[in-house]
């Protein structure tokens, strides 16, 4: 299979991730702190374009697709349109993320038809601080859809974002839960993306940090599995979990980055830190141009796609990025 997406630095995109709505039914402070204007429905992309949108992916050398919001299953039919592409797509690596408040009744049919792993915020084991942060009451209710996740079989990689005066007095609690648990424990680094998120250098609690005060609380090793992420992951010596660091702020891994986004209206965004967008959208809905002019598009964009890491260097104020995370697909 050719990879056709080779940008100016040498990178190859393989990975897609795919925003099916900016729609969520959390109001995350550091996600949606800037308000919800959402998009029209009639602008956002028909499970039918994915999935053609997904062929022609697959033929440019795609092999991992993750399919984000908003939270994606607060779209109708989003679980059976996730069994619809891994039936399609038998041999390609399909995953969700989520905030695991509404999967609970989809997590085996998910897990029988080959979606085997999934990533679910979770920024806090505290009930209280739970609720504080996303502006609901639902922390029993994800807690008990990781353990669902778990007894389905599935991957199961839970992601915090790591934010001082937030979390940071969680470190211990997060630790155990890993070491419990077969489960990925993984810190990301607070982003200056989108606006009146909170977002400061003072607030970044950085993977650095984490590290260290993690090693002081278990024996972490060095994994072997999985090498091929941005995130650095420990095994718990003596435990059944790991813990992962990503570390975009303090430490960034643009140089090996083989990502593209897809958002909900159909823009393609080729960095997370830039504002940059290709609509695709209008393109693929041209009776006269569609796919093969979509082809065209990805590719070029693709060539131009820059690093990261410059851009937050010529950062300005306290965001690098002014498209709300809800918007991007994160």
């Amino acid at each position: 299979m050719r990879n056709l997406l080779e940008d100016g630095h040498g990178r190859k995109a393989s990975y897609m991730r795919v925003s099916v709505t900016d729609r969520c039914n959390l109001h995350c402070t550091y996600c949606a702190g800037e308000g919800r204007e959402f998009i029209p429905h009639p602008n956002i992309l028909r499970y039918e374009e994915i999935l053609e949108l997904m062929d022609m992916a697959v033929r440019l050398g795609m092999v991992k697709f993750r399919f984000t919001g908003g939270e994606p299953f607060v779209r109708k039919d989003f679980a059976e349109f996730m069994i619809a592409a891994a039936g399609r797509f038998p041999g390609v690596d399909m995953c969700v993320t989520s905030n695991a408040t509404l999967i609970g009744d989809h997590v085996d049919r998910l897990a029988a038809s080959g979606v085997r792993r999934i990533n679910i915020s979770l920024d806090t084991l505290d009930p209280v601080r739970f609720q504080r942060i996303t502006g609901v009451d639902l922390f029993h209710t994800v807690r008990a859809n990781i353990d669902r996740c778990l007894e389905a079989g599935m991957v199961v990689k839970v992601n915090a974002v790591a934010m001082k005066g937030v979390n940071d007095d969680e470190l211990p609690a997060f630790v155990e839960f890993a070491r419990t648990r077969p489960i990925d424990m993984r810190f990301i680094e607070f982003m200056p993306v989108g606006l009146e998120t909170g977002w400061s250098d003072a607030s970044v609690w950085s993977a650095g940090d984490i590290l260290a005060q993690a090693s002081a609380l278990a024996e972490l090793v060095p994994s072997q599995q999985d090498a091929s992420g941005p995130a650095r992951t420990f095994d718990i010596k003596g435990g059944l979990g790991r813990i992962g660091l990503i570390s975009p702020y303090t430490d960034h891994f643009c140089g090996t980055c083989n990502r593209l986004r897809l958002t909900s209206d159909g823009n393609l965004r080729t960095c997370l830190f830039s504002d940059k967008v290709y609509r695709l959208r209008p393109v693929l809905r041209h009776p006269r141009l569609g796919i093969p002019a979509v082809e065209r598009i990805i590719a070029r964009a693709s060539r131009h796609k820059p690093m990261g890491y410059k851009l937050l260097e010529r950062m300005v104020g306290n965001g690098v990025c002014k498209t709300r995370m809800a918007s991007i697909g994160g």
